[in-house]
C-alpha cells in the first residue's frame, strides 16, 4: 500500500499538509476551548490525516473497482510493503492509547479503520488496491502500537481507565464492525487471489513454451523433416491450452498438456500420382493412426472412401468406435493420397462415456420422429450425444426436412437447445 502510494499518489505531501490542517487545527481549537490538553490530540489528528493521505487519495494502480485481493498474507513479516503497512498504523494506535487509555477499544477501532480503508479502496474507484494482506498488516501494526502504548502507561505508573468497560467496548466495536464489514464485503466485493493469478499466469506462460515445443515436433512428424513453424498462437480453455501453428508446409493444431492433435492440413492439397491401391492406402492410414492416435482408434471400425478418380485420386479413411451398437464420440478422419502422403486429418479424442441402457430401437425412434414431423424417416443413427452437459445415447433420425433427436433410453424428443452447438 505505502510503496504504491509514493509512486501512485501525485502531490502526496501537499495532500497530507492540507488534510493535516483540516483535521489538526479544529482539533487543537476545540481542545483549547474545552480546557483539554491539545498537543496529544492534535498529534493524533495529524497522524490520522497521514493515514488518509497515504491510503485513500486517488492513484493510478490497483484492481478493478469492486474487487479485493483475498490471498493469504504469507509474506506478512518478510515483505517490505507489509512491514511498511505495519509501521503505518502502529504510531497512530500508540498515540490513541496515550490519549484515551483504553487499549482494547483502540485496537478494535484501528482494526475497523483498516477494514474501512480497504473497502473504500475497493468501492471508491480510487485506483487503489484492496488487499487482505494490507488489512492484516495494518491490524498487526494497530495491535503492536496498542501494546507499546499500554506498556508505556504501565511503566509510567499511569492507569488505563476501567479495564472491564474497555473490554466490553472493545469487543462491541470489534463485533459490530466485523458484522458490518462482512455484510458489505459479501454484497459488494468480488474476492480475487492475485498471488494465485500471478502463479497461474506464470504457469500458463511456461505451458505455452512447452506447448510450442511439442507442436513443433508434431508438425515435423506430420509434414516431414524441414518443416518450420512460422507462426503459432495459444488459447486457454480452462486448464488446457489449444495451440495452433502455421508452418511452411501446412497448418496444425492440438491440445496441451493432453498432447493430443486436433487437426492438420497440408498446404499441398492436390492428389499425388501414386500407384497404391485402396488396401495399401488403408494400411498406410492405419500406420499413421496407430502412431498418433493409438489409444483412440483401438477397437474402432475403419471405412475407406475414394475422393475423385484417375491418377491423382485420394482417399478418406474414417475411424469410429461402437459399444453396444452406439457410436462413441471419438472421431478420426484421414485424407491420404496414393503415395501414402497424409494430406490432412481431423480428430476428436474423447474417452468413451458411460451411457444408460438403450431401450428404444430404430423402429421406435423412426416412429417417434414421424409423429414429431409428420414425415417418414429416411435414415437413423445411434450415437453418444451430450445433452445438457450429460452424455446420452441418442437416435438422430433424418426426415428430409430436419433431423429429430430422440433419447434412446427414454424415448423423449430432445430439443435442439439442449444439445451444445446445435440450434434451430
Amino acid at each position: 500500500m505505502i510503496e504504491a502510494s509514493i509512486a501512485a499518489v501525485p502531490g502526496l505531501v501537499v495532500s497530507f499538509l492540507i488534510l493535516a490542517v483540516l483535521l489538526g487545527l479544529p482539533t487543537a481549537l476545540v481542545a483549547k476551548a474545552r480546557g483539554k490538553s491539545w498537543p496529544l490530540r492534535t498529534a493524533l489528528a495529524v497522524y490520522l490525516a497521514g493515514i488518509l493521505a497515504v491510503t485513500l487519495l486517488a492513484g493510478n494502480a490497483g484492481l478493478k473497482p469492486g474487487q479485493c485481493d483475498t490471498g493469504a498474507p504469507i509474506h506478512l513479516f518478510t515483505s517490505a510493503g507489509s512491514l511498511l503497512n505495519i509501521a503505518l498504523f502502529a504510531p497512530g494506535a500508540f498515540l490513541a492509547v496515550l490519549l484515551f487509555r483504553r487499549p482494547v477499544t483502540v485496537a478494535a477501532a484501528f482494526g475497523l479503520l483498516s477494514a474501512a480503508v480497504e473497502l473504500t479502496q475497493s468501492l471508491g474507484n480510487l485506483g487503489r488496491a484492496c488487499s487482505a494482506t494490507d488489512f492484516v498488516a495494518n491490524g498487526t501494526g494497530a495491535v503492536f502500537g496498542t501494546a507499546v502504548g499500554a506498556v508505556w502507561l504501565y511503566r509510567r505508573g499511569q492507569t488505563t481507565g476501567k479495564p472491564a468497560r474497555d473490554l466490553v467496548w472493545g469487543v462491541a466495536v470489534a463485533m459490530v464492525g466485523a458484522l458490518g464489514v462482512a455484510g458489505v464485503f459479501h454484497e459488494r466485493i468480488k474476492p480475487v487471489d492475485v498471488v494465485a493469478q500471478d502463479d497461474r499466469t506464470h504457469s500458463l506462460a511456461e505451458s505455452s513454451v512447452q506447448a510450442n515445443g511439442w507442436i513443433t515436433v508434431a508438425a515435423q512428424g506430420i509434414f516431414g523433416s524441414g518443416t518450420e513453424v512460422q507462426q503459432s498462437e495459444t488459447e486457454r480453455h480452462g486448464d488446457r491450452l489449444r495451440i495452433s501453428a502455421r508452418t511452411n508446409r501446412g497448418k496444425i493444431s492440438g491440445w496441451w498438456p493432453d498432447k493430443t492433435l486436433e487437426s492438420a492440413w497440408s498446404s499441398n492439397t492436390r492428389g499425388d500420382e501414386g500407384n497404391l491401391n485402396e488396401n495399401q492406402v488403408a494400411a498406410a492410414a492405419d500406420k499413421f493412426a496407430r502412431r498418433w492416435f493409438a489409444e483412440d482408434v483401438a477397437g474402432s471400425k475403419r471405412v475407406v472412401r475414394p475422393i475423385g478418380d484417375g491418377s491423382t485420386r485420394a482417399y478418406t479413411v474414417t475411424y469410429r468406435r461402437y459399444i453396444n451398437g452406439v457410436m462413441m464420440p471419438m472421431r478420426l478422419n484421414i485424407t491420404i493420397t496414393t503415395t501414402a502422403r497424409v494430406m490432412g486429418f481431423t480428430a476428436r479424442t474423447i474417452e468413451d462415456p458411460e451411457l444408460s441402457r438403450v431401450t428404444v430401437d430404430e423402429t421406435k425412434a423412426r416412429s417417434i420422429a414421424k409423429q414429431k414431423t409428420g414425415r417418414t424417416a429416411e435414415a437413423a443413427l445411434l450415437l453418444a450425444q451430450k445433452v445438457s452437459d450429460a452424455w446420452r445415447p441418442v437416435w438422430i433420425v433424418g426426415t428430409g426436412k430436419s433431423d429429430v433427436s430422440v433419447d434412446a433410453s427414454t424415448g423423449i424428443v430432445i430439443a435442439d437447445t439442449e444439445i451444445p452447438g446445435k440450434s434451430n
